[in-house]
């Protein structure tokens, strides 16, 4: 299988600070680069993150607030000047047409023409265009239009090789066994798939940004193996972070907890906090969620969970 991480381009909030960047991720699935909120400075950030415009195959904007958006114009300008000539989706809230084309054609250059828009209208979109997953996109519970996103690789099967000798299984054929369900036996008799393999669950990554606590977190997250979500806040902060539609530490671990997750990166941290506060994130979620917590960092790598 090929390489499932997520570089971490930027993590703040609101303002960027010394240590932190805007907002943005990039997740490389496969043969896929899905480019997540790509806030200003995000161009520079993928340079230092050995991200190239021809890696990015999807751009997902959660909502048009500036951290998570002023990146936008220098990546698409990239993805033009380097002549990428693959189709690059970007997906963004419908009511934002206005922003997103703003941002689109901010300034003057030479324009691409493979961006292919897909705005996001409704309570659960999914998104066409690969069959190796589905990316399905729902509301969240922020100040303006806010997706966030889920993607899941379809279920499959798991070949248990003493089976297959058993049967007598091997070489091409298992391959089309795997592929068309069963196959012939030496002896003539059919192997059916489910003889000689076993279910294996598909892996889900989920993005969960701009939100206070809300029931389309928990279904977008529901048994991810990695949930990137904000934590604006720690708990002495819960007012604010209730009227601004943000999540402290503790509800993202308790998001994470209720949805079944198994690692749980935290980010989009408020300019108010430095480094002596950072312990305190990854308390105030393990203090709900009993799975691995990562405080993210700009520039982090972290990998998809490996299958159970």
């Amino acid at each position: 299988m090929s390489a499932r991480e997520l570089l971490v381009l930027g993590t703040s909030s609101a303002v960027p600070t010394r240590r932190r960047n805007h907002n943005g991720y990039f997740l490389r699935w496969d043969g896929h680069g899905l480019l997540f909120d790509p806030g200003e400075g995000t161009q520079r950030q993928m340079r230092h993150a050995g991200v190239s415009a021809h890696d990015v195959t999807r751009i997902c904007l959660t909502h048009f607030h500036g951290d998570h958006a002023l990146g936008v114009p220098g990546v698409v300008q990239r993805i033009a000047r380097d002549g990428v000539a693959h189709e690059v989706r970007a997906a963004f809230p419908a009511s934002g047409l206005e922003y997103w084309r703003r941002l689109r054609h901010a300034t003057v250059f030479a324009d691409t023409g493979v961006i292919v828009e897909q705005p996001l209208a409704g309570e659960a979109v999914e998104l066409p265009g690969e069959d190796a997953f589905t990316l399905t996109a729902r509301p969240l519970a922020h100040r303006v239009d806010t997706y966030g996103y889920r993607l899941a690789e379809p279920d499959g099967w798991r070949m248990l090789p003493d089976r297959l000798a058993a049967r007598g299984v091997a070489g091409p054929d298992i391959g089309r066994l795997h592929r068309e369900g069963r196959v012939r036996a030496a002896d003539g008799s059919w192997v059916e798939l489910a003889e000689c393999a076993e279910p294996r669950r598909g892996q889900v990554f989920a993005f969960v940004m701009d939100t206070g606590p809300c029931a389309a977190a928990e279904e977008l997250a529901a048994g991810a193996d990695l949930l990137v979500i904000e934590a604006t806040y720690l708990a002495a902060e819960a007012a604010p972070a209730a009227e601004y539609g943000h999540l402290t530490a503790g509800q993202a671990g308790r998001i994470a907890a209720r949805a079944g997750v198994r690692r749980l990166v935290l980010t989009h941290v408020s300019e108010r906090y430095d480094a002596r506060d950072e312990p305190r994130f990854v308390a105030e979620a393990a203090a709900e969620f009993g799975g691995e917590v990562v405080l993210a960092a700009d520039l982090d790598v972290v990998a998809v969970p490996a299958r159970l």
